[in-house]
């Protein structure tokens, strides 16, 4: 059922990174939720695998001296949603990644093996963009921190180089200070179902309440990777709070997304979605900062 060549289980970092050295064709065995089923359908067959699975200095969220809060790559999602820090600071990521799979899904998945397949409709994706969050990957070479824009290359790829993994997600101080968000995923079921249309927002709100000082938007399936919505954050900068400024807003999306038609939805029900989802999550991280419409 599963056909493997090898299996190797790292002791550290270091010595994952080693192995994949040795090992370049390698694939990495973290929770197991993606790999596993592909391996059960033939997709993987004689495969060589480097399990991660037994680091726990991978797992967990903690925040650095500087206010950057931590995300070890193997921390479940379970854990992301009932994790104190993510709870005070960035809740939304906790309710973004509380709606991938099934309660199974996510006590074993990782927020490492979500952002690493690079798909654009991944749960945690589009919040993290929102954020701002970097990814931090370690090789025998060292360290490097990159911003997750950069991090995704195209569909199903990401920047990770031969010998390298993903170790932890960054979100900076400055990032999250001050803001409030919301994610709402369009999808054809409520449980279970990959996201047809992916929306996060968070918004900060001048110290009256009345003016918005910064809004950022991501989508998912909005494009071949996870993406940003620059003219759209652009629109509102400096903006009244109002019904009109978030028309203005959910409106402005149009103008850099770029959905697919597949069999899950047509182009234009997608752009018809992003517009809805754009007002709604707005409106939202609005109300949670405190400011009334």
């Amino acid at each position: 059922m599963y056909d493997f060549k090898a299996l190797y289980e790292a002791r550290s970092v270091a010595h994952a990174a080693e192995l994949l050295t040795e090992h370049p064709q390698a694939v990495i065995l973290a929770g197991g939720s993606d790999v596993l089923i592909k391996m059960r359908e033939g997709k993987l067959a004689g495969v060589e695998l480097v399990s991660i699975y037994g680091l726990d200095e991978l797992r967990g969220v903690s925040m650095e001296e500087d206010g950057t809060l931590r995300i070890g790559s193997l921390t479940s999602f379970s854990h992301i949603t009932k994790d104190p820090l993510i709870q005070k600071y960035i809740n939304v990521l906790g309710e973004a990644v509380d709606m991938v799979g099934g309660p199974q899904i996510r006590n074993i998945g990782t927020i490492g093996g979500n952002t690493c397949n690079g798909v654009t409709s991944a749960d945690s994706a589009s919040t993290l963009f929102a954020w701002d969050a970097k990814i931090e990957i370690t090789g025998l070479e060292g360290v490097r921190v990159i911003p997750i824009q950069d991090f995704y290359i195209k569909a199903g790829k990401v920047d990770i180089r031969a010998g390298e993994l993903q170790t932890a997600i960054l979100i900076p101080r400055e990032s999250y200070e001050g803001y409030k968000g919301n994610y709402i995923k369009y999808a054809m079921r409520n449980a279970m179902d990959i996201a047809t249309t992916g929306c996060s927002v968070n918004v900060k709100l001048s110290e009256n309440k009345s003016t918005i000082i910064d809004a950022r938007i991501a989508y998912g399936v909005a494009g071949p990777i996870p993406m940003r919505v620059p003219t759209a954050e652009a629109a509102v900068k400096n903006q009244p709070v109002s019904k009109e400024t978030v028309k203005l807003f959910a409106d402005a999306v149009l103008a850099d997304i770029n959905p697919r038609t597949s069999w899950r939805a047509t182009k234009e029900f997608r752009q018809h979605i992003a517009v809805v989802l754009a007002d709604r999550a707005m409106t939202e991280a609005i109300r949670l900062s405190g400011g009334e419409l």
